[in-house]
């Protein structure tokens, strides 16, 4: 299972750390990524970060405001918010990579889910 926290209402500028912890179960040795979904609109690609060597992957949105890491010994992966803009208002789920060779980019490569936490940024 995976769960995700750290969700809320700020405002335009302000920092947000959404956290999501793996279970065993759902650990992958691949690494996990960071998907969002805004009202009327369709799930894109976020952030990524591979388990071994923490190489990590940014939208063009997000890169240079939002920062992913992961904690191994936790098995949680962190995004790292900052100067949130009204457009990244979205329910934002954390997903684990399988093995396939989709890239990392498409919803196709994860096989395992978070519920979603909901990001909304006001102007």
């Amino acid at each position: 299972q995976l769960q995700a926290s750290g969700g809320g209402l700020v405002q335009a500028g302000d920092s947000l750390r959404l956290s999501c912890a793996t279970s065993g179960r759902t650990f992958s040795s691949y690494g996990m990524g960071w998907f969002r979904q805004a009202p009327g609109k369709e799930r894109e690609f976020v952030a990524f970060i591979s388990w071994n060597i923490g190489r990590t992957y940014y939208s063009d949105s997000v890169k240079g405001r939002f920062t992913i890491s992961r904690d191994n010994a936790k098995n949680t992966v962190y995004l790292q918010m900052d100067s949130l803009k009204p457009e990244d208002t979205a329910v934002y789920y954390c997903a684990v990579r399988g093995g396939g060779s989709y890239a990392y980019t498409r919803q196709e490569a994860y096989d395992y889910w978070g519920p979603g936490t909901q990001v909304t940024v006001s102007s």
